[in-house]
């Protein structure tokens, strides 16, 4: 995986792991803001869910990933990369359209929002340097989606998975996206049954695409910040996402002025 700008000559490798600790801790944040508009638990969202929709979740999020990284990649050449806060807004729209015809439109509006999402990661990685179109890039865009969701407490997997080995060969994107889909369709599942919450149907819907997109944005700068900084800082990857680990677990104490 190569950069595609020059390192800076005052990098302060501390303060970088500083700043990204920080955008690891935030990254949830929306989604606790969620879980008290809905009025319910992360897992017990799922139960809403029909059996047969459940018992699908997996094969249609596998399907969704394989369509988005197709798409969002073949958006690129005509249709250039939007600030954050544009990709927020677009998938909130398109979460309230998802869910104000409750379920069948949420199913319609999941892999479109799936290629939004997975295109605001390419563009993630645009902003650290990196080429999406690179086969290491685009194993990292869909290894973002290996993250718990903004509706999950943090349990330390969204660490260990950044921090696992994984050697990039021809098939290594299409077998990244088997094992990431089941964690992804547990969080997708969620989204799809708060879109089904009765009346709030429309308003949950756009609540949580506002939370996913932010929470994912939060979490493509923490993973391709890192890779990053080990390359412009000349230190061992493994060594910085340790070094981040021990910031999320134990972060500093702010002491009065």
């Amino acid at each position: 995986m190569e950069i595609l700008d020059s390192p800076s000559a005052d990098l302060d490798v501390e303060a970088a792991l500083d700043a990204l600790a920080r955008r690891y801790r935030g990254a949830g944040g929306p989604g606790l803001q969620l879980l008290n508009l809905i009025g319910g638990q992360a897992e017990n969202l799922l139960d809403r869910l029909p059996a047969a929709i459940r018992s699908q979740l997996d094969t249609r999020t596998e399907a969704a990933l394989h369509v988005a990284l197709r798409a969002a990649s073949h958006s690129r050449r005509s249709v250039r990369d939007q600030p954050g806060w544009l990709n927020t807004a677009v998938t909130t729209a398109m979460g309230a359209a998802g869910g104000f015809g409750g379920l069948p439109t949420a199913l319609a509006e999941l892999p479109v929002t799936t290629t939004v999402l997975l295109r605001v990661i390419q563009g993630i990685a645009t902003e650290h340097g990196f080429d999406p179109e690179e086969e290491g890039v685009k194993f990292d865009c869909i290894r973002v989606f290996a993250a718990a969701g903004p509706l999950e407490a943090d349990d330390g997997t969204d660490l260990a998975f950044i921090s696992t080995r994984m050697i990039v060969t021809g098939q290594a994107v299409q077998s990244l996206i088997v094992r990431v889909a089941p964690r992804l369709a547990t969080v997708l599942g969620q989204k799809l049954a708060a879109q089904t919450v009765p009346v709030l149907g429309a308003v949950a819907g756009a609540a949580t695409n506002y939370a996913y997109t932010s929470y994912y944005q939060e979490m493509a700068h923490v993973h391709f910040g890192l890779r990053r900084l080990a390359i412009h800082a000349d230190q061992d990857h493994a060594e910085l996402i340790e070094g981040l680990r021990e910031r999320v677990e134990d972060p500093p104490v702010k002491r009065a002025g």
